[in-house]
């Protein structure tokens, strides 16, 4: 020990008697941690002033301009200039999805500069930039945090052109008789004016997962194909197509007229005049299928109620309490199309 501060004592030469006293002064914890002390004070000058036991000791306003006056290069992000036109998707499946798909133009992938497990995917994230003729940057986390708005990221950034509903008329129409598979089951998802990114994403999500044919959701007044629902999708929407439609209940009576049975969704509470309300345990698929979901706020418009054959309905565990009957918009979807699907696998379709 008194070795050590003879030589702590010999760095400090030359430092102003302040300094010194700083470094030196009388105390049982200077005496324990001298170090601690003098490490700060004997490089000089503002970095001194700024150092964590000054601060505790109260040098007052100089100081504390001086620790702001540090700090606040470090959390300033760099700016990065976005390609116009461009947006930003953010996660490590919405942007794996993307590089390994060929259905958006690719700028730039920013990966976090990190070590350990993390740099395992990174340098999968690299490999897949390299095929696709990707630039990588490395980049700090708050320059991460700066080009998604703040959302959860997890190291990974990719800078790309938006994604684009497709229109019913680029869809190629599978036959209720189709020669290839003439007793095949078929499942669309239609969705009338979800709005909400995230409900949007999980539902994409739980189509793709149960494998509904095709997903048609309403142009008007519905969330866009955004990255957040990318995200929420965890991915599902970078592979899975999703078409919209102008017209919806024009849609509805074509495939009516086409032989397709139209099933829309109810609460418990809810009756639709000369439409037979069911629960979804009895529903049985024996014809191509199109499950109407309706908006988070107001479900099913009244004029595409009517438009249906029937309407399904979730059992409930038990009696509720008023304002607490019905579920999330996309967890009942997923209720419902697991209760329909289920009915293919025990079939073997």
């Amino acid at each position: 020990m008194e070795q050590a501060l003879r030589s702590l004592a010999r760095r400090a030469v030359g430092l102003p008697s302040a300094a010194r006293s700083r470094c030196f002064g009388k105390g049982p914890a200077r005496l324990r941690q001298p170090w601690r002390f003098c490490t700060a004070a004997a490089r000089g000058g503002d970095r001194a002033r700024i150092s964590s036991a000054g601060l505790r000791e109260g040098w007052g306003s100089a100081g504390r301009e001086a620790s702001k006056g540090r700090r606040r290069p470090e959390g300033r992000a760099l700016p990065i200039e976005r390609t116009r036109g461009s947006e930003i998707l953010f996660g490590v499946a919405p942007c794996s999805m993307a590089l390994s798909q060929a259905r958006r133009d690719l700028f730039r992938l920013f990966l976090k500069r990190s070590g350990g497990p993390q740099r395992v995917v990174s340098s999968e994230f690299v490999l897949q930039a390299a095929a696709r003729g990707v630039p990588v940057f490395r980049v700090g986390r708050r320059e991460l945090d700066a080009l998604c708005g703040g959302r959860v990221h997890q190291g990974v950034c990719l800078e790309a052109t938006p994604l684009r509903f497709k229109r019913l008329e680029e869809a190629e129409e599978p036959g209720v008789g189709d020669g290839e598979s003439p007793n095949r089951r078929l499942l669309w998802l239609v969705l009338e004016q979800i709005q909400d990114p995230m409900n949007l994403g999980a539902l994409l999500r739980s189509a793709y997962f149960l494998g509904v044919d095709r997903v048609v959701t309403s142009r008007r007044n519905s969330c866009p194909l955004t990255p957040t629902v990318s995200k929420a999708s965890s991915g599902a929407m970078e592979v899975f197509d999703v078409y919209s439609t102008d017209d919806l209940r024009s849609f509805l009576k074509a495939k009516a007229a086409e032989g397709w049975e139209i099933v829309g969704t109810v609460s418990q509470s809810e009756t639709v005049e000369n439409v037979p309300v069911i629960s979804c345990l009895e529903f049985r698929w024996n014809k191509p299928i199109i499950l109407v979901i309706g908006s988070e706020g107001d479900g099913l418009s009244l004029e595409t109620q009517l438009l249906c054959h029937q309407m399904l309905v979730i059992p409930s565990g038990r009696a509720l309490h008023p304002g607490i009957e019905s579920l999330n918009v996309s967890v009942a979807t997923g209720i419902l199309l697991h209760s329909i699907c289920s009915q293919k696998l025990r079939h073997g379709d």
